[in-house]
């Protein structure tokens, strides 16, 4: 069995401070975002990439691995935002197992409404905390986190 290489002192202050930092800011971004729409997170993912995708449309399984959920999440949050008129469902023209996520003239409207004060949100618990090399320096880092974790999978 190979023998731990446990953390030093400045190691696991770096990673707790970040486990902590990201629970506490999802949590207030979340809390800001159902004070200052209607949406949940996950209603605001949804729109947002779709929002930003050609045509305001995208196949269900392509938003599902985008967005890093499940196809079976991503359905069932797709089906309570279709209840509410933020979406709707269509069968994909090329693919007639497929299914295309089609945002709506509701959907449209609530992201461009949320979408400034979610932004003025993440600037005020994140982005105007830090200077703008910090910010690089932070890129940076997530940047090589994802690349290796892509790398695994």
């Amino acid at each position: 069995m190979r023998e731990s290489r446990w953390l030093d002192e400045a190691e696991e202050r770096a990673w707790r401070g970040y486990r902590q930092m990201r629970a506490l800011l999802d949590l207030q971004i979340t809390r800001d975002l159902a004070a200052d729409s209607r949406l949940s997170d996950a209603d605001y993912d949804v729109l947002s990439n779709l929002s930003e995708s050609e045509g305001r449309r995208m196949r269900l399984n392509e938003l599902a691995a985008h967005m890093l959920w499940s196809a079976s999440r991503l359905s069932h949050q797709i089906t309570r935002m279709q209840r509410r008129g933020l979406v709707t469902r269509a069968d994909d023209p090329s693919d007639a197992r497929g299914a295309v996520v089609v945002l709506t003239d509701d959907g449209w409207e609530e992201i461009k409404r949320a979408a400034p004060l979610h932004v003025e949100s993440v600037r005020r618990h994140f982005i105007d905390l830090m200077t703008p090399e910090q910010a690089d320096n932070l890129a940076e880092v997530a940047e090589k986190v994802v690349g290796h974790l892509n790398e695994e999978h």
